[in-house]
């Protein structure tokens, strides 16, 4: 193989068609836009018009309610994590942390906290600094001698 025996697969580029450039070219003229009408101008914009009839996205009901303030966790199971301490990727002396869990690649990229989930069994003493646990996650923390920090719920006086 020489690099002037390099090409690209057949099919791979396509010729640009030149529209509006002379009987012909077989598209001059309209230049393949058909004859008057909103669709053969320039600036058209007819995505959901129905022609004057009540469009289809008018016609249905409005349903349901998205919560602007929702927040989006990353769930992690115990058991996950008793594989990552397993592999020397976290520190069982140190809190575990949303950083500490991305740099050890347990998760990906921090949401708005990590919450701890009961899949799994915890076999090391940790202590957690995280969004939330499920009260069975919670139970096998203790159980193995952890402990779970979690931020306080703001109560309305």
């Amino acid at each position: 193989m020489k690099l002037n025996d390099l090409r690209d697969i057949d099919g791979a580029t396509h010729t640009r068609k030149r529209v509006g450039r002379g009987i012909g070219s077989g598209s001059g003229k309209t230049g393949g836009r058909g004859v008057k009408g909103q669709s053969s101008r320039s600036g058209v914009a007819i995505n959901g018009f129905e022609g004057g009839q009540m469009p289809l996205y008018r016609r249905l009901p409005k349903r349901g309610f998205k919560n602007i303030f929702a927040k989006s966790f990353n769930a992690v199971s115990l058991a996950r994590i008793q594989v990552a301490i397993d592999a020397g990727k976290l520190d069982a002396k140190e809190t575990v942390t949303v950083e500490a869990l991305v740099k050890a690649g347990v998760v990906r990229r921090a949401k708005d906290g990590v919450r701890i989930l009961s899949d799994g069994d915890l076999k090391a003493k940790l202590s957690f600094d995280v969004a939330g646990a499920s009260k069975a996650a919670l139970e096998k923390i203790e159980k193995a001698g952890g402990s779970v920090k979690l931020p306080q719920k703001e109560t309305a006086e």
